[in-house]
């Protein structure tokens, strides 16, 4: 299913590019978020949560979240494509809230089935689905409170980018940037475990602050640089193979770069008209995120087990000019974030090349034949 779900996602980004500029801002962002990103993240949660605990592969049943997470994902987008479709709207967000509680609840049972502690990636993970039910209960609550509507929905937004897809992004990134750049990182898990608290206190304040006190944004900010700051410090040893003209660790790293343009284009927003950390976000951040983790994993979920030649030959082409696409991803969020429409373009333009590059990989590969490897 994982390799379908990145499919899904690379096609929901491409298809909701042009929307920034000739489509609502919200249905858009929903596109991306809920219905490219969202049912992908709890896909690969259900593939590194083992692997984060040291157990058994996760049951077939668990395959149902990232579908239902997918249907939560739909119908928030339909009630913004019909207007007054109140309904479709709520029945997303409850059926997303209970997604990320089921995980979540799986999670924690994996947790106390750990020989020993679990990594602390796992609590990245949790965190954010906690995030993730937080945003989407907010949803339900602007419902029942309709005055406070527009301060939730801030906070929903909030806490589904900064909280949900940011700690999960940052949290698998200190993990695969090492197993990209095959060099082990022995600090990577007493580095998590230090860092959470700021990056999820920062993505709380964050939200809060956009949703009801502004300078509580600004706090925020400052609190996530602190585990950034430190994940970019522990990535110094890898200069060659982050500014490398091939591979996936410039888009991982691209991705680390985006992320924090899209919280500095956030902090200067109210003092800038024309900053845009949304754009930033998608064309800085999550494009060269999903690109970067879709070159190094795809090969694995492709055919999972004992890794070979022919993983290595295909991630070999899917990371083909990763360089090239990560600094272009790079300038597109830049541009996208300080208000120019060409970002987004650009951005679009080398998403589209990565799609074909692979189409072309997969197709050369032919990876569900039964020839050995």
């Amino acid at each position: 299913m994982l390799p379908a779900l990145v499919l899904l996602a690379l096609v929901a980004f491409a298809a909701a590019m042009p929307g920034f500029q000739f489509a609502g801002r919200a249905a858009t962002l929903h596109v991306l978020f809920a219905v490219g990103a969202l049912p992908l993240i709890f896909g690969a949660m259900g593939h590194f949560i083992p692997v984060l605990t040291r157990s058994r592969a996760a049951p077939p049943r668990l395959a149902v979240l990232p579908l239902v997470a997918l249907l939560a994902g739909t119908l928030a987008l339909l009630s913004l494509a019909v207007p007054g479709y109140f309904a479709a709207r709520h029945a997303g967000a409850t059926l997303g809230a209970a997604a990320a509680l089921a995980m979540l609840g799986w999670s924690r049972m994996r947790r106390r089935m750990t020989l020993g502690r679990p990594h602390p990636g796992l609590a990245w993970y949790e965190a954010a689905l906690a995030c993730l039910a937080v945003a989407l209960l907010a949803i339900l609550a602007g419902a029942v409170w309709p005055e406070q509507a527009p301060a939730l929905r801030r906070l929903h937004l909030h806490l589904n980018t900064l909280g949900f897809i940011g700690l999960t992004a940052i949290g698998t990134l200190s993990v695969l940037m090492p197993t990209a750049a095959a060099t082990p990182d022995p600090h990577a898990g007493p580095r998590l475990r230090r860092d959470l608290p700021w990056a999820l206190g920062g993505s709380v304040a964050v939200a809060v602050g956009a949703a009801a006190f502004a300078p509580l944004a600004f706090l925020g900010a400052a609190l996530w640089a602190v585990p950034l700051t430190r994940l970019a410090w522990a990535w110094r040893p890898l200069r060659g193979v982050i500014f490398a003209p091939h591979g996936a660790p410039p888009l991982l790293a691209a991705a680390l770069a985006g992320f924090v343009a899209s919280l500095a284009f956030g902090a200067v927003a109210p003092l800038a008209s024309g900053a845009d950390p949304e754009a930033a976000f998608v064309a800085g951040f999550l494009l060269p995120l999903v690109s970067g983790a879709a070159s190094q994993l795809l090969p694995t979920w492709l055919r999972p087990g004992a890794q070979g030649a022919w993983h290595a030959t295909l991630r070999t082409h899917l990371t083909r000019y990763g360089g090239v696409r990560a600094l272009l991803f790079l300038v597109a969020g830049l541009a996208a974030g300080s208000g120019q429409t060409w970002g987004l373009a650009l951005a679009a333009a080398t998403l589209v090349w990565f799609i074909v590059q692979a189409a072309v990989a997969l197709t050369r590969s032919r990876p569900l034949s039964r020839r050995p490897a």
